[in-house]
């Protein structure tokens, strides 16, 4: 079982590092030609409004309770089941998804307004805003649709497809940039075609499955309907993150241009690992999940879910630390070229400083989360998520009127870190549910040897981080090649300073394998 779900997430977190580095390529490239200026902030936030969408719909709500309940139907029923049940889930998500895209294309000047107010005092900024958002807005429908066959063919074993198709994305924009480097616009444009490319590219997998979906309008279907219950307070569990992410919009647009545009490279390169490692694991875990719940398999439940926390504490400990430590020197290296000033590089650093505190966070989140959703359990982690919320809120609100009273010189970083503790409340809730439950049960002397390990070995990582990166202001004065050679050097040696002492302190693959039952 262990070694099969380490071959998944590798799976995953290998077509995801594909995506990751295109998506670097292309953040460098929008750095570069656009900056930190007036119309990358309008094209940031006419593609964060869909995206909000995505990742609390179709990322969220409708994938954590539409694996459950398509797993037990294929596992329980019968393949024609299984067809009749895709069928009304594509035919009613594509119907809904529908009305809400005209909608939301039509209505387009109102949600730039709600979504960015402080653009109102440049009307041509707004403008621009509105109109590449009737552009990004159909993206919501494309990508939820590709959502739903990304989670059939995830409880089919397949994760491959699913989690290289966000390269279709980045491809996209990245020619747009080539084609087009003067107008931020043609961003846009990229955004759609790359909506219905990615779904186009799951449709041969479903195909051979035979799965592709005949959509039928299925509202009063039993199992559409149980979908649609577990959808609703998943939806506002699944949107915490991403509504603390827009509430940092909506108050970035009235503070200083380019704060928006800071937020969101210094929120990119935190999601980097994010996807990379945690959504990978988590994406993994939850059809094994589903199905130990049907099978009333309680250890094994527990069990993975024990995994997926190892294995999130041995990678993604070190991410974190690195992302607070190198926030400089990684800033320069991907980003400080052509319209992307040392100013730029200085406020970006201390956002993602800041959201570097909170990565364990959203980390634990994501594999938390599927605990609750995998049973069926929606309510308990959408109070919490609510609570969370809530105090994210009134950090951040709170926070950015001290900062501006006291003249701090990055007040969107306040945002960043506002989020991040946000995301740490939340975690803390999760797991102490688990445990109260009894859902989640570990073994207190194995974690205790991995813990000191982590411990022993972070430790040595950042010592070796710090003793060689070397002041900011040297990057800022290096070309493009040093640079990265430099960035490259440092990350090899924190890499080999971090596996050493864990194998010396007697780390062995096997301390990751699931224990027997």
């Amino acid at each position: 079982m262990s070694t099969s779900l380490m071959k998944s997430s590798a799976v995953v977190g290998a077509m995801t590092l594909i995506s990751r580095v295109l998506g670097f390529v292309r953040d460098i490239l929008f750095a570069a030609a656009f900056g930190a200026g007036a119309g990358m902030d309008a094209f940031l936030v006419a593609l964060k409004i869909p995206n909000f969408g995505r990742r609390m719909f179709a990322e969220g709500a409708f994938a954590q309770s539409f694996v459950p309940v398509f797993t037990e139907t294929r596992t329980r029923g019968s393949h024609a089941e299984v067809q009749d049940l895709l069928a009304k889930v594509s035919g009613t998500l594509g119907g809904v998804l529908g009305a809400i895209t005209l909608v939301g294309c039509l209505a387009s000047p109102l949600l730039m307004g709600l979504f960015a107010p402080g653009f109102a005092d440049d009307p041509a900024q707004f403008a621009l805003g509105a109109d590449m958002l009737r552009w990004t807005f159909p993206y919501l429908m494309f990508i939820s649709l590709t959502a739903m066959a990304g989670g059939v063919l995830n409880s089919y074993g397949q994760f491959a497809v699913p989690a290289i198709t966000p390269v279709i994305l980045n491809i996209c924009l990245i020619s747009a940039a080539f084609i087009d480097g003067e107008s931020v616009q043609v961003l846009a444009y990229a955004v759609f075609a790359a909506g219905v490319l990615q779904l186009a590219a799951q449709l041969p997998s479903l195909r051979r499955l035979n799965l592709t979906p005949r959509p039928q309008w299925g509202w009063r279907d039993p199992k559409v309907k149980r979908i649609m219950t577990l959808m609703v307070p998943i939806m506002i569990g699944s949107s915490v993150a991403q509504i603390s992410l827009l509430l940092d919009t909506i108050i970035a647009s009235f503070l200083v241009t380019g704060s928006v545009s800071w937020l969101y490279f210094a929120d990119r390169l935190m999601e980097f690992p994010l996807g990379l490692f945690s959504i990978a694991i988590g994406t993994v875990i939850l059809p094994t999940l589903s199905a130990q719940f049907a099978s009333g398999s309680a250890v094994a439940f527990s069990d993975t879910l024990d995994w997926a926390l190892k294995l999130l504490l041995l990678v993604g400990l070190p991410a974190a630390l690195g992302l607070f430590v190198l926030a400089g020197p990684l800033v320069v290296t991907l980003f400080q070229y052509r319209a992307f000033t040392a100013v730029d590089v200085e406020m970006t650093a201390a956002a993602l400083m800041a959201y570097a505190f909170g990565f364990m966070g959203f980390s634990l989140v994501k594999i938390l989360v599927p605990g609750f959703y995998a049973r069926q359990e929606t309510r308990v982690p959408v109070r919490f998520a609510i609570t969370a919320l809530l105090c994210g809120m009134a950090l951040s609100i709170s926070g950015v009127l001290v900062a501006l009273h006291l003249g701090f010189a990055a007040p969107h970083a306040v945002l960043a870190a506002a989020t991040s503790t946000s995301a740490w409340i939340n975690a803390v809730l999760l797991y102490r549910r688990l445990r109260k439950d009894g859902i989640y049960a570990p073994v207190s002397q194995p974690w205790r040897a991995f813990g000191l390990r982590l411990l022993l070995a972070n430790t040595a990582m950042v010592a070796v981080v710090l003793a060689l990166q070397g002041p900011l202001s040297l990057w800022l004065d290096l070309s493009l090649f040093e640079r990265v050679a430099r960035l490259l050097t440092v990350l090899a040696a924190a890499g080999l300073s971090y596996a050493a002492v864990l194998l010396l302190s007697g780390l062995r693959p096997r301390h990751l394998h699931r224990p027997t039952p």
